[in-house]
């Protein structure tokens, strides 16, 4: 399919008359048509599409369908039929009433031709560049970020149901591309063991059947393996995909020793840390990720959005990653992600999640952005009784290097530590000979002599200056205003089933994601356009009847 980009028409006038007579008082997409005209282009996919070939529909008008099934949740069947049928659809794509539209697998085609050339973010992106030409995003204002769970599309399954289901794929896909192979290579009760899907429910009971059923597995998996790398006819077995993933998971699942098979634990060489473990074949990209007491397998999606008073609250970037990433291994890739946007706030509302302390530091420095957030607490012994001496009670001469102690005392030692993760820090030691006469070393420390870490001198002097903020009303009224972005994921949950993946990978995951934003701000400016108020925040009965009680206490 090739792309020859074509003006986008006038609404013809039959379909005008006929929508303004069944929708007098208009409707969302009538409504953002008349406002914003066409929000696509077909130049702006110019990229994903050859410049031979039969001609492929229209790209803008595919870019709004998909948009508005979204806002919708119909399927690609669905919403092939709404163009065919409804009047407020063919007034959005400028189509004439008697407009067959077209067949329903153009719409999956589109989605796999953004994914396929990095276009997940295209059209969120565009509705963006009109919003801001609008003046409805400020520039250099507020935004807020907050992440949820995504759940993948794939079974959560426990690590010996992962091994089963592995051996198993790897058996269905010899079985098509090498089948007189596998015939050959497969013992008899291979058929009773692999030929269901393998689940918890029909595992053998008790931990002892079960070790020695995940033997069994091991051994199977293991023979099958040795049976590919060993075969005359080359490796090209070996490059099938399923076959590359059961190699994985067998490295990752089941050692070797002594000849011998043996399941891998914790203790006994140990599995890998869940960012590499593969929990599913079915999806090499979800990984089993736990957060407080939620636990799951799959992704991560973070939400940043506009929270100006006075202007519609816009979500303005989309990240999705690994279940595992921690949310302040993104606040860097957010801020960079906003910048190429032109997009990037003044001040940036986030959770203790998304910050430490060099963050504060260079968010300000590389961005220009005030990361404004609590900072992360000291959980050392000194600061938690309240009556410690903390390191925060120490003077720092930076200058000098040197350090004071509360009770007078100078330091002996200063020196420059990078920690294992890349934190630059400072390690300060006191004398032992000053500490073991010192008065006040049952509030200071418990070894023979007290030494203290810091953050380098710019990360030590900004977390200082946050902690203090933290403590100010003003500070207390700004963060308040962070809580909206729950309020946005609540809509993405209920409304477009933000936490299920839709696609198996990483890429279609975040189109998915893409989508949901794109549709959220169309509805947002809709109810913008039309004056419709913000939603109150909602209190049960309870608490509305005594709130009253609640302002004396």
């Amino acid at each position: 399919m090739s792309l020859h980009p074509q003006t986008i028409p006038a609404i013809p006038s039959e379909t005008v008359r006929v929508a303004q007579a069944a929708f007098p008082h208009g409707n969302i997409y009538m409504q953002l048509k008349d406002e914003l005209g066409s929000i696509y282009q077909d130049e702006a996919f110019a990229s994903l599409f050859p410049q031979r070939g039969q001609p492929a529909a229209s790209p803008w008008q595919l870019a709004m369908v998909t948009v508005m099934q979204y806002i919708e949740n119909l399927s690609d069947r669905q919403a092939a039929d709404a163009v065919r049928s409804r009047i407020d659809w063919k007034y959005a794509l400028s189509l004439e009433l008697t407009d067959a539209g077209f067949d329903s697998s153009v719409l999956s085609e589109f989605r796999s031709r953004l994914v396929r050339g990095s276009g997940e973010d295209i059209l969120l992106n565009l509705l963006l560049d009109k919003c801001r030409e609008r003046n409805w995003i400020k520039a250099k204002g507020r935004q807020r970020t907050d992440s949820t769970h995504v759940l993948g599309w794939i079974r959560a399954t426990s690590r010996l149901v992962c091994a089963g289901e592995t051996l198993r794929a790897a058996l269905n896909s010899l079985a098509i591309v090498a089948p007189q192979w596998l015939r050959q290579h497969s013992p008899p009760e291979w058929l009773k063991r692999y030929a269901r899907r393998v689940e918890d429910s029909r595992l053998p009971e008790g931990k002892e059947k079960q070790a020695a059923y995940a033997l069994q597995v091991g051994m199977d998996g293991h023979a099958l393996l040795e049976a590919v790398y060993e075969q005359e006819a080359g490796q090209w077995l070996a490059s099938i995909p399923a076959v590359e993933v059961l190699r994985q998971v067998w490295l990752q699942q089941f050692g070797i020793e002594n000849g011998g098979i043996f399941w891998r634990s914790q203790q006994q060489e140990g599995i890998p840390p869940a960012a590499r473990f593969i929990s599913s074949p079915y999806d090499l990209q979800a990984h089993y990720a736990r957060k407080n007491t939620t636990s799951w397998i799959g992704y991560k999606v973070h939400l940043t959005e506009t929270c100006e008073e006075d202007l519609p609250h816009l979500i303005t970037n989309v990240a999705t990653t690994a279940g595992p990433i921690p949310d302040m291994d993104m606040t860097q890739p957010i801020h960079q992600s906003l910048k190429e946007k032109e997009l990037l706030p003044e001040i940036h509302l986030v959770d203790t999640g998304y910050l430490d302390t060099p963050l504060l530091a260079t968010s300000r420095q590389d961005f220009g952005v005030d990361l404004l957030g609590p900072s992360r607490a000291n959980y050392q012994w000194q600061a938690q009784t309240k009556e410690g001496f903390a390191a925060a009670s120490f003077q720092l001469d930076w200058q000098n290097q040197e350090a004071i102690c509360p009770l007078g005392k100078h330091s002996v030692s200063w020196s420059a530590y990078t920690t294992p993760n890349g934190i630059e820090t400072v390690k300060i030691k006191f004398s032992q000979k000053d500490c073991s006469a010192c008065p006040g070393r049952s509030k200071c420390t418990k070894a023979k002599r007290r030494s203290i870490t810091v953050h380098k001198e710019e990360h030590y002097l900004a977390l200082q200056a946050a902690r203090e903020r933290e403590n100010t009303e003003a500070w207390k009224k700004e963060y308040n205003k962070r809580a909206g972005i729950e309020g946005t994921i609540s809509q993405g949950v209920r409304a477009f089933g933000l936490r299920r993946a839709k696609y198996v990978g990483l890429a279609k995951t975040h189109l998915q994601h893409v989508l949901t934003a794109t549709a959220i701000n169309f509805g947002r400016i809709a109810n913008w356009l039309a004056d419709v108020p913000w939603e109150k925040t909602r209190i049960s009965a309870f608490e509305k009847l005594m709130l009253p009680l609640k302002t004396t206490l």
